[in-house]
């Protein structure tokens, strides 16, 4: 089971597929480089089980953790504000 903090699993389903689609992009770009999980998470100074907490879309990682891995492999994330409900 994994460690850290949970988070509620009421989460919206894009919230969820937001942070599965960052540790696929986290994983892919690490992999890419040619690097194993280990490297990954000497890094970031990190746990290597936090690395694959990561990689695995888990929510309850830091969002800290999640944004220094994808930087360190030269993913960027773009926020976009959805339109409030209701709006025109």
């Amino acid at each position: 089971m994994p460690q850290g903090k949970r988070i509620s699993p009421d989460l919206p389903a894009p919230v969820l597929e937001a942070i599965r689609a960052m540790g696929t992009a986290a994983r892919s770009a690490r992999t890419r480089a040619g690097e194993g999980q280990a490297a990954a998470a000497e890094r970031l100074g990190v746990h290597v089980q936090t690395i694959g907490r990561i990689e695995a879309g888990e929510p309850g990682v830091a969002i800290g953790h999640v944004l220094g891995l994808l930087h360190a492999y030269g993913v960027t994330v773009d926020l976009q504000q959805q339109p409030a409900a209701g709006a025109p």
